[in-house]
């Protein structure tokens, strides 16, 4: 692909390699990169609250996972059938109250755990826009499909996301003072909100995470949504939805990610990692064929040959 449009992105002086252990947090889109992380088989965790898009309900998750506040009966609520909780996605939603609060105690054990051991944390910010509960005056991650009259909607000002930013690595660094910051923002455009409202949600975003607080040696800003905007500025670029980046646009920002964002020695092993998933999903004329049983043993012991090299890579 050619383009007129190259946005410049530093080399990241912390880069990723098979030994790292990365947690994504935030919107759709830090799904669409973990899913890539996965293909390669890096160590990766994605939302394990499920998908979160605005900045102080990351913040709010992390203080209550760091300082070990499990989630009791007053945290959940009964709507449309189901037991949620308004802090995190629907996808943790449950017909039983117990069997939600137990899932929600666990994760959050777990995610403690996977922060203390994190080596970089990814933390992709989708919007600006909040739902705040007008019953508990608290910020919601998620609605819940709750009538929306039960809200009030906001903006949250670039003074208020520079604070949660700030409070978020606060916390991580009280438990994994090593760890290692990837700032980004969704390219996935919510025009929902409005198309002059969704610019001004990620303006908000943008001009928090350039904030001089946050020119830290390990933190770095990564530009998903410039590159979507203006390298990819062409809607053969974006799903059927228009909204959202297309797989083609997906597969050039990874690859523009791990070309800066990944160690330089893991490349071969990468591209011996996708020759295997390419031939895992290869689809034989005839299974019983000599030469497929030859195919499936020169693919075993490729996968054999880098299972001795990096153990915890298992297809």
């Amino acid at each position: 692909m050619n383009f007129t449009t190259k946005i410049p992105i530093l080399k990241y002086q912390n880069p990723i390699d098979y030994n790292s252990k990365i947690l994504s947090l935030g919107s759709c889109f830090a799904e669409n990169m973990g899913q890539k992380f996965d293909y390669f088989k890096f160590k990766n965790v994605v939302n394990p609250f499920g998908i979160i898009f605005n900045p102080v309900s990351i913040e709010k998750l992390i203080y209550r996972v760091i300082n070990k506040i499990e989630f009791t009966e007053s945290d959940i609520f009964f709507h449309n059938e189901s037991w949620h909780c308004f802090e995190v996605h629907s996808d943790l939603s449950t017909s039983s109250s117990e069997l939600l609060l137990a899932n929600l105690n666990k994760v959050l054990h777990s995610f403690r755990s996977q922060i203390q051991e994190a080596t970089h944390l990814i933390l992709t910010y989708g919007t600006s826009w909040i739902y705040r509960n007008k019953v508990s005056n608290e910020i919601v991650a998620n609605c819940h499909k709750v009538a929306q009259n039960q809200f009030d909607k906001e903006i949250l000002s670039v003074e208020t996301i520079e604070k949660s930013i700030q409070n978020t690595i606060d916390l991580v660094k009280k438990i994994n003072p090593n760890c290692n910051f990837i700032f980004t923002i969704s390219p996935v455009r919510h025009i929902k909100d409005g198309f002059v409202e969704n610019q001004r949600s990620k303006a908000h975003l943008i001009t928090a995470l350039h904030s001089s607080n946050f020119q830290l040696p390990t933190s770095s800003y990564f530009p998903s949504y410039e590159i979507l905007m203006d390298e990819l500025r062409d809607y053969r670029f974006y799903a059927d939805d228009m909204l959202h980046p297309s797989q083609t646009a997906i597969d050039y920002i990874w690859m523009k990610f791990f070309e800066n964002y990944v160690d330089e020695k893991e490349f071969a092993t990468m591209q011996q990692v996708c020759d295997i998933q390419k031939a895992l999903h290869h689809k034989p004329f005839n299974v019983t064929s000599d030469s497929h049983q030859k195919f499936l043993k020169n693919l075993n012991q490729k996968i054999n040959t880098l299972a001795s090299k990096y153990p915890q890579i298992q297809f």
